[in-house]
């Protein structure tokens, strides 16, 4: 486990990506004690990296705002594009009417499709397929962007596959995690960034040091 210095988070954040509302830093308050309680992140430079890219897609998928959204877009939209009678309905396990706008993005990251909220169930403990809206709850919607990212839920690529040990980090390609190539370099340079600010703010817990 990990634990990051607020102050020295907050001013490498102002330097890196502009001042912060208190809305934001309220946001990144609620992610950055989610990474806190979170083992998966050991404070290792390969750790680091990896987080980083997690909390650039985070900026980019809820548009700068740090918090879990809603995907845009209408019910009818929703139930054209994923329906299952759509090639990606099938492919994403929708199976009954209006389960394309009940199974739309929420999240981090816009986990999508009953197959998806079956896998998110399955990781929470938290019935999803009944309730999928929980999907947006901060605590929830952390542990299933993470473990999205790292399991290649979303599109089959895993975060190890791109930002590993003894490896310079693939931030560029890390983006077929997530959507193809699309903002891949926009994304890449904000990952940069909070690499920056992590190096400078984040430290072992106190309970690993020997």
């Amino acid at each position: 486990m990990i634990t990051i210095d607020r102050k020295s988070f907050f001013d490498a954040y102002r330097v890196r990506f502009g001042p912060l509302t208190q809305e934001l830093v309220d946001a990144l308050e609620t992610l950055l004690a989610q990474i806190e309680q979170d083992d998966i992140f050991t404070g290792t430079e390969t750790d680091r990296r990896q987080l980083a890219y997690c909390l650039a897609t985070f900026k980019w998928e809820t548009a700068h705002k740090m918090m879990p959204i809603d995907e845009f877009g209408s019910t009818a939209y929703f139930n054209s594009r994923y329906g299952p009678q759509t090639k990606v309905g099938k492919v994403l396990g929708n199976r009954e009417p209006g389960d394309g706008a009940r199974f739309h993005g929420r999240g981090y990251v816009q986990i999508t499709g009953r197959r998806n909220y079956a896998k998110a169930k399955a990781l929470t403990g938290v019935d999803l397929i009944s309730d999928p809206d929980r999907a947006k709850e901060p605590e929830l919607a952390y542990r299933i962007a993470i473990q999205g990212m790292k399991e290649g839920w979303f599109t089959g690529k895993k975060l190890a596959q791109f930002i590993k040990d003894g490896q310079p980090p693939d931030y560029e390609n890390a983006r077929t995690i997530i959507n193809g190539h699309d903002k891949a370099q926009t994304i890449a340079d904000i990952a940069r960034r909070f690499n920056e600010a992590l190096l400078l703010s984040m430290k072992p817990a106190a309970s690993d040091i020997q």
